[in-house]
């Protein structure tokens, strides 16, 4: 079940997500930090052991991320996890500049103080996740802040493209920076954010959001995973019907 703290977001709606749904969240986000390595083959079996769940969930999840583009189906072996080139990670930024830098600015003005206080548990979730060094989770609270404030903007199609901008995005550099005990820092720009909001501070807005984007292909991208690497400790000590030795559950 999803941690108490967590606030029904604006974007996520009231529907319980399903297993399958949960499933599919955490593999986006091992794609998106890294941890399922691209041009790799995993099958449904091999990942469902290191996630501590039935293969069926995860096959039925692969399979999304398949139509998703995310994956490609090899007959009688798995899933290969889609390489995606600097430019179109660059392409992917640049749209996504484009749409959440002015969108979060200008929702400086007219956004509910009540909505905004809601985020902040999950804001200090991705600091927590940082501190812990467990991506997979900073990566899923991340995703989780900056749609609930893009949608208080109230353009659901937007939403709806950033969303799938990101799951596109490729942060390869997390992993260093966990090591290193420097991603706390980058994430606790998700609190200054939150507070330039609160306190309608558009041009404050804008620039923590041009910092912070700036990072997608600056500090969090600097590291490319090597194909021969195991897929290390964020995924193999992650379940997803308990506690992992690193952090608290995933749902």
């Amino acid at each position: 079940m999803p941690p108490p703290h967590t606030p029904a977001l604006p974007v996520l709606g009231s529907r319980k997500p399903s297993h399958r749904e949960r499933v599919a969240d955490a593999l986006r986000a091992a794609l998106i930090a890294g941890e399922l390595l691209p041009g790799e083959v995993y099958s449904a079996p091999g990942l469902a052991a290191r996630f501590g769940v039935s293969a069926t969930p995860v096959r039925e999840a692969l399979l999304d991320l398949a139509k998703e583009g995310l994956v490609d189906t090899v007959p009688n072996k798995g899933f290969r996890v889609t390489a995606v080139s600097e430019k179109q990670l660059d392409e992917y930024t640049h749209i996504r500049a484009l749409i959440e830098i002015p969108t979060t600015a200008g929702i400086a003005a007219t956004a509910d103080p009540v909505a905004l206080e809601a985020l902040r548990p999950v804001a200090q979730e991705i600091v927590t996740s940082a501190s812990a060094g467990d991506l997979i989770a900073y990566v899923e609270a991340d995703l989780r802040f900056h749609l609930g404030l893009l949608a208080l903007a109230g353009n659901d199609h937007l939403v709806d493209v950033v969303r799938d901008l990101r799951r596109r995005s490729r942060l390869y550099g997390l992993t260093a920076l966990a090591e290193q005990g420097r991603l706390e820092a980058s994430a606790e720009e998700h609190l200054e954010i939150l507070d330039a909001l609160l306190a309608r501070d558009e041009e404050a807005v804008r620039a923590v959001m041009t910092r912070h984007l700036g990072h997608v292909r600056g500090l969090w991208a600097r590291a490319r995973p090597k194909a021969d690497e195991d897929l290390g400790e964020g995924l193999s000590g992650r379940r997803l019907d308990g506690p992992s030795p690193r952090s608290s559950p995933a749902f």
